[in-house]
């Protein structure tokens, strides 16, 4: 296996938006670059997270120059390309790759129990960008067998299942790199030596990302774009996302291999 993208620990970013339900680029990559100085890993921009389903071309491509642009040049910056056929994926990895994505992260079609041709379309449009598989079959369902994952033209697989016994067989089985999408798996991704996590999570002390962690996490929780009616409750350049704010206290571990 190759050296993996990142180890430790990723944040699927939220998508800010201003007062007029606009796509607000410049505070979702101040908050990107805010996450990194905080010891994040890697992000993950126009993911499931970001509300990547309500996005224009031209809102996701200015959401990746924008997050690009601030974080690091170091930190990689991962790009949702997951879409219905491989047709859209393929477009929207290849307009990622250009816009400077460091990978893609795709989330598998649903309907579609082989996903091989999907992956085959992804991989060729990275042009050799690290892909990364994305199994989460609530929202995509069925998501990607097991037995197919080392027959994709994929470097890694991050799972949101939160099924604990298919991440033991992933972790006998599969020789990408793997990692954790779900929290309620994060105390096993370390000690089974998975590469790391990629988390919907906004966090305010970090610590040891790359061995362990025992931090408060601050959740900010936003509803859909589309359900974005109220002007005086909607996020804004300020980072005041609407929604419930709360403290969660996580003990995880995070593979340093």
């Amino acid at each position: 296996m190759t050296r993996p993208l990142f180890t430790g620990v990723a944040v699927a970013l939220v998508t800010l938006f201003d007062d007029d339900g606009e796509v607000d680029a410049k505070a979702t990559a101040e908050h990107a670059a805010t996450l990194v100085e905080l010891g994040v890993q890697a992000v993950v921009v126009a993911g499931s997270t970001g509300e990547a389903a309500t996005l224009t071309d031209a809102e996701r491509t200015a959401l990746l120059a924008e997050v690009r642009q601030a974080v690091p040049s170091t930190t990689p910056v991962l790009a949702g390309t997951g879409a219905p056929s491989r047709r859209q994926a393929a477009a929207l990895t290849r307009a990622a790759v250009h816009h400077g994505a460091d990978s893609v992260l795709a989330l598998s079609p649903p309907r579609v129990s082989d996903a091989r041709p999907y992956y085959h379309a992804v991989a060729e449009a990275a042009a050799g960008r690290p892909v990364l598989a994305y199994h989460y079959p609530q929202t995509s369902p069925p998501g990607i067998p097991i037995e197919l994952l080392a027959e994709l033209p994929v470097q890694g697989l991050k799972d949101s299942s939160a099924d604990p016994d298919r991440l033991l067989a992933e972790v006998a089985g599969y020789r990408g790199w793997l990692y954790v999408g779900s929290s309620a798996l994060l105390a096993l991704a370390g000690p089974l030596g998975c590469s790391g996590a990629v988390l919907a999570l906004a966090r305010d002390r970090l610590s040891k990302l790359l061995t362990s962690i025992n931090a408060r996490v601050a959740v900010r929780l936003q509803p859909s774009r589309a359900t974005r009616e109220v002007p005086n409750r909607s996020a804004t350049s300020a980072f005041k996302p609407w929604g419930k704010f709360r403290l969660m206290a996580i003990c995880a571990s995070a593979s340093a291999s």
